[in-house]
């Protein structure tokens, strides 16, 4: 069998004439093996018994996806979109709530849930997200509809 040069003619309507090697299509089967060899190497889950270096607590990079990776930009476009929901409660917040005598909007968590349930299901945890950036203040670890209808939300920034 030879390796060398095996031309083909492909009738396509895109181009006249294209001409594959088998040479070419061996290093490029080769080249993909080698890559998918290095891969696994560093994949827990295969049964390969190289396993990647890791970061030590401490280390740079610790608890972090791999820079460039999938995993880090969907962490990064988790965090955008989250940063607009907490937009939008301190909008919402801004806009139906009462300024108190230090003018900071303030709602009760009942007319702000009814409100918001048209923009989100998620009024709660976005409220205990805006909590912890210091956006917002209300008494209680954890709001639940009916039960803490009456907790006041205020708005601090």
């Amino acid at each position: 069998m030879e390796t060398e040069e095996a031309p083909a003619q492909c009738n396509d309507d895109m181009a006249e004439t294209c001409t594959v090697s088998v040479k070419g299509l061996t290093e490029n089967w080769q080249k993909w093996s080698d890559d998918h060899s290095e891969y696994q190497k560093l994949n827990p889950f295969s049964n390969g018994k190289v396993f990647p270096p890791q970061n030590q607590r401490g280390q740079v990079g610790y608890g972090r996806p791999l820079e460039g990776s999938k995993t880090e930009q969907r962490g990064k476009d988790a965090h955008s979109h989250i940063s607009r929901e907490v937009t939008e409660l301190c909008h919402v917040i801004r806009e139906i709530g009462v300024c108190r005598e230090d003018d900071r909007p303030a709602v009760q968590f009942g007319t702000l849930f009814e409100r918001y349930v048209n923009i989100s299901n998620k009024l709660v945890g976005v409220l205990l997200r805006a909590r912890k950036q210091g956006l917002v203040h209300f008494e209680g670890e954890m709001l639940w509809q009916g039960r803490d209808d009456g907790v006041v939300i205020t708005l601090l920034q």
